[in-house]
């Protein structure tokens, strides 16, 4: 492959994805990992990305929509990238075979898709760009797809139809983010049009498990759509505050620290 064709492909994995990871563009495109610096280095010239450390975020511009705030899903995901890789690796060995999972927008959950054994069959409910990117090809998972109106900024679909289906399904298991928890204002995400899926989502799951990086306890964003007695379980980092500990633990819930 060509450089002008490796950073044309790179530019479009992160208009999908938002984020870029140098060592393993590396490894699918058969280059070594100083070739995809530099081609990195080539979109961080031309204002199409941020170099972050170990790969490149797409770069945020001013064009969100204003009626929304201003989350951008690159920024949030170049932010406590390991400690969401190890939340995601504990979330995912809850899975069983046979289970029905449904996996929120965010960039913490946008990082399960990659631990789940490609031989166990599941069936996948979805409605952000980025996850059904990393899943649809596999012929072990069957793919529901809720679809509506696309917001670039969390590369999330939203629409009534959407909910109603959800609404209509059974899950064992919700994977579901936040932007904030809140010991008095609950549970919160950074746009509005997030709220009902998710709680959609949530209803229709017999256990609804949190997660969320511990930089997201003691913020409150915009966007309320649960209280932290509504989950049954939290996975968070070691790095939570005992405080919060105590908060999760006091309500009931199961707290898995990573």
């Amino acid at each position: 492959m060509k450089k002008t064709e490796r950073i044309n492909y790179i530019a479009n994995i992160l208009s999908l994805q938002g984020i870029v990871r140098i060592r393993e563009l590396a490894q699918k495109l058969g280059v070594s990992e100083m070739t995809i610096r530099r081609d990195l280095d080539s979109l961080a010239q031309t204002n199409v990305a941020d170099l972050i450390p170990g790969g490149a975020v797409l770069k945020k511009t001013s064009s969100s929509n204003s009626e929304e705030e201003p989350y951008f899903f690159s920024a949030a995901g170049s932010q406590m990238i390991q400690e969401k890789i190890k939340i995601c690796r504990k979330a995912i060995s809850l899975v069983e075979a046979g289970d029905t999972i449904a996996i929120d927008t965010g960039s913490t959950t946008e990082q399960l898709p990659q631990f789940i054994p490609t031989s166990l069959p599941l069936t996948i409910i979805c409605f952000t760009l980025n996850i059904l990117f990393k899943v649809y090809g596999n012929e072990n998972w069957e793919i529901i797809f809720t679809g509506g109106r696309f917001h670039r900024n969390s590369l999330m679909f939203e629409s009534p139809e959407g909910v109603e289906l959800i609404k209509k399904m059974r899950i064992n298991k919700a994977f579901i983010s936040a932007a904030g928890v809140d010991e008095t204002l609950g549970v919160t995400c950074a746009n509005q049009y997030e709220v009902e899926t998710k709680r959609a989502a949530m209803k229709s799951s017999d256990t609804k498990i949190l997660l969320a990086d511990s930089s997201k306890f003691g913020k409150v964003k915009i966007a309320y759509f649960a209280d932290l007695s509504d989950f049954d379980l939290v996975i968070t980092d070691s790095g939570l505050d005992p405080y919060y500990q105590d908060v999760i633990r006091d309500v009931g819930l199961q707290l898995l620290l990573v």
